[in-house]
């Protein structure tokens, strides 16, 4: 018999949905189960600290229980706990302000540079993203010669899944949102270049090799953003990942990251989702009100712009808060971008292959290192930008497509809009 009530914990306040929801199931009334949690302690001088050692102390009072990464910049600590662990976390420790589910997170699939009007910046004014780091959160990046030729342009690299040095991605997926981004089309004279194709790239490995990373690592990455930021010049953070947007922003901890990233001075893209059509499929840390959250745009392979709809995968607003998003829409149907050599994604995709060196992907996914790539041009002709600043850009340059605004923003991504960029030569 249990010495302890799963249902009394289950319906501490302190205890979030998806936690809730792990511990009422039917096969986790074990002991012996630990489940992994975040913990996040109160904001305060010491609360951190008597927080941790009170976690200690419960830790070892129960088999199967472990301590394991610190988020000291969050007030976060991972970890696994048993459920009679958790009762005595609720129950005894005043430092405690939430216990989340350490949940999984997953990559979000289902002529883009001329749709956004980026082409024009680069003939014009030549802003190609040069000396901005944009920073790929996602399952690695492949060296591919179009980031390597004919100048290095992974500058950093780290990889929270399996520790490895060199970059690489044993998925594809973020080799193809850093070509999104900052490819130079080395490898196919110039036709798949990205919008920023003189961009740095720092690759962030928080996916595995199918595409899924627990929400500990993905705040790991961030936290690591914020750590390097000066090292690598990283001005942006691109998130094509995300997790159901289905409890309020300042209760989900993969959103107070991002804010907080924010205030450090990145911009943020995140993806919206692949929910759609429906309302109200907003996905996290996208129902961010800070970050620029970024819709997918059909735009039937050509770039006259009057045949652009919205895709019918992308994820609807208003957000669970009943917040407008997403807050702009950008290319993310049959995007050609970078293959990854051997990589899982790219073998299960072999009839989207487009030679040896690229293949075609569909989502939000796409859609949001586009978007990236026109804000590291926006800062290249103005590094004294703000996040906000470049926001509000995006969002006044921006098409009009008369769609519902609380359930695709603004419209469709334009790099230029009716600024005078293109006028300044």
């Amino acid at each position: 018999m249990f010495n302890y009530s799963a249902s009394n914990v289950s319906r501490s306040p302190l205890i979030d949905e998806f936690l809730r929801s792990e511990l009422a199931g039917p096969n986790n009334r074990s002991q012996s189960k630990a489940f992994p949690v975040l913990v996040k302690f109160k904001k305060g001088d010491d609360s951190y600290q008597k927080g941790m050692k009170s976690l200690q102390n419960i830790v070892k009072k129960y088999s199967h229980c472990e301590v394991k990464r610190s988020l000291s910049r969050f007030s976060l600590q991972s970890g696994k706990l048993s459920a009679e662990a958790l009762e005595d976390l609720c129950t005894n420790c005043g430092d405690v302000e939430k216990v989340y589910l350490d949940r999984e997170v997953n990559a979000l699939l289902d002529t883009a540079t001329d749709t956004t009007r980026a082409s024009e910046l680069q003939k014009t004014v030549d802003a190609t993203g040069k000396g901005v780091t944009i920073a790929v959160i996602d399952t690695g990046v492949h060296p591919s010669s179009d980031l390597m030729e004919p100048e290095e342009r992974i500058v950093g690299f780290k990889d929270f899944v399996n520790d490895r040095e060199d970059p690489y991605d044993d998925n594809g997926h973020g080799t193809h949102c850093a070509g999104d981004v900052a490819s130079n089309g080395h490898q196919s004279d110039g036709k798949y270049a990205g919008p920023a194709p003189e961009a740095n790239i720092a690759g962030v490995k928080v996916l595995d090799s199918m595409g899924s990373g627990s929400l500990s690592d993905i705040i790991n990455g961030v936290d690591w953003c914020i750590e390097n930021k000066d090292e690598y010049n990283i001005r942006i953070l691109s998130l094509s990942l995300g997790s159901p947007g289905t409890e309020p922003e300042g209760d989900d901890p993969m959103v107070q990251a991002v804010n907080h990233a924010w205030d450090e001075g990145f911009v943020v893209c995140a993806a919206a989702g692949n929910e759609g059509p429906g309302e109200k499929t907003i996905s996290s840390p996208g129902i961010s009100q800070k970050v620029i959250t970024v819709g997918a745009l059909d735009e039937k392979d050509t770039s006259d712009r009057s045949d652009d709809h919205v895709a019918e995968f992308s994820s609807r607003g208003p957000t669970i808060d009943g917040h407008t998003k997403p807050d702009i829409l950008a290319p993310g149907v049959n995007i050609v971008s970078l293959s990854a050599s051997n990589a899982y994604r790219d073998e299960m995709l072999k009839n989207d292959q487009l030679g040896d060196h690229y293949i075609q992907m569909s989502g939000t996914s796409m859609a949001t290192p586009i978007c990236a790539g026109v804000c590291a041009q926006m800062l290249e002709l103005n590094g004294d930008l703000e996040p906000d600043e470049v926001k509000n850009q995006v969002l006044e340059r921006a098409r009009d497509m008369g769609l519902e605004a609380n359930t695709q923003g603004k419209g469709s991504l334009d790099a230029v809009g009716n600024s005078d960029e293109c006028d300044r030569q």
